[in-house]
């Protein structure tokens, strides 16, 4: 174990392990800290996570730990890979031992159930001011077998400093990894967060067998309502148009190894979400969000229908056909609103 690394990442699921494991293979050193002592000592004596990725040897220059503090004193960049609802509760654990040579780069996508807020908003309000110059958040089409695989992925790491979005940018990309810059963390982090929610309807349509127009239509339309309500925030439109946005959105709504699609294929082949959900050992986070998305389209004065009625199969037990139903004889709209 060494005293410094490059690298640390704080959360051992699949995707703290993708990037863990994408770091040391771009040579850096890194620090994985895991919840769980077990799953820590698994990584350092057997060399892999069992849980998420069996087989994947980590690389040489990858450690892990489960002492936070060490996690965090001994990383100059951290990336926080946590579900939304522990976010604020690990900014507070962490807050203590930061320093302004710290950068923290947030690796998850949500929006907070009860406070209505984006992860970034959460970072700043949990954390002392004199960090906010030194938060970042890294988002869009990536899904974490392929990162760990090496595959070629392309994202977004977007901070209110251009500064540290590009020495960031700097950091972590490699022929297999690229990150544009961006000073849109808004429209990163709703374009993140909305997707999922999006995804999960699409893949209902999917589950139901409503073919190519509908899942065409069903993605179409809901980046336009992700696109509005970024926008009411204070987005720039065009970043929805981007790899966090549209990028994000085709790979979860369309891509099999993504979770809130399968969610809405299940719900469409007539699973009541309560089984699905008991059989999942991986978060899917739009369940969650559609609550608080449909709650803050409220709250902003945004019209998401599909957003309100995929919140309506989850959480009040509309019947997917039910809502299509309602989706398809709403009265007719011009298509170009924000």
């Amino acid at each position: 174990m060494r005293e410094r690394y490059d690298i640390g990442v704080v959360g051992a699921g699949a995707w703290g392990s993708a990037l863990a494991i994408h770091a040391a293979k771009k040579g850096l050193t890194t620090l994985l800290w895991a919840h769980e002592s077990a799953t820590a000592r698994e990584i350092t004596e057997l060399r892999e996570n069992r849980s998420f990725f069996p087989g994947v040897r980590f690389p040489d220059g990858l450690d892990a730990t489960d002492d936070l503090e060490q996690a965090v004193r001994s990383c100059r960049t951290l990336l926080t890979v946590t579900p939304t609802p522990h976010v604020a509760g690990l900014a507070r654990r962490i807050a203590p031992w930061l320093t302004e040579d710290h950068a923290i780069v947030s690796c998850s996508k949500g929006i907070d159930n009860e406070s209505l807020e984006t992860v970034n908003e959460i970072f700043e309000r949990v954390l002392p001011r004199r960090m906010h110059s030194q938060l970042a958040y890294l988002s869009g089409p990536s899904f974490a077998a392929e990162v760990a695989a090496g595959s070629p992925t392309v994202l977004t790491i977007a901070s209110h400093d251009s500064r540290l979005a590009r020495e960031l940018q700097q950091t972590l990309s490699t022929d297999r990894f690229r990150c544009y810059a961006s000073t849109d963390v808004i429209g990163v982090e709703m374009g993140g967060a909305l997707k999922n929610v999006i995804a999960i309807a699409t893949g209902t349509a999917d589950g139901m067998g409503f073919g190519h127009n509908a899942r065409a239509g069903m993605i179409t339309r809901g980046l336009g309502e992700i696109t509005r309500m970024a926008v009411r925030k204070g987005a720039n439109p065009l970043t929805l148009q981007g790899l966090a946005g549209m990028g994000d959105l085709v790979l979860t709504c369309t891509g099999d190894l993504s979770r809130n699609r399968t969610v809405g294929l299940r719900l469409g082949q007539g699973e009541p979400i309560a089984a699905i959900l008991a059989s999942m050992t991986a978060v899917a986070e739009g369940v969650l969000t559609s609550r608080s998305a449909h709650l803050l389209g409220e709250q902003l004065g945004v019209e998401t229908p599909i957003i309100t009625q995929t919140y309506r199969v989850l959480h009040e037990g509309l019947a997917p056909v039910s809502a299509l139903q309602i989706l398809m004889t709403r009265s007719l709209k011009d298509e170009l609103i924000l």
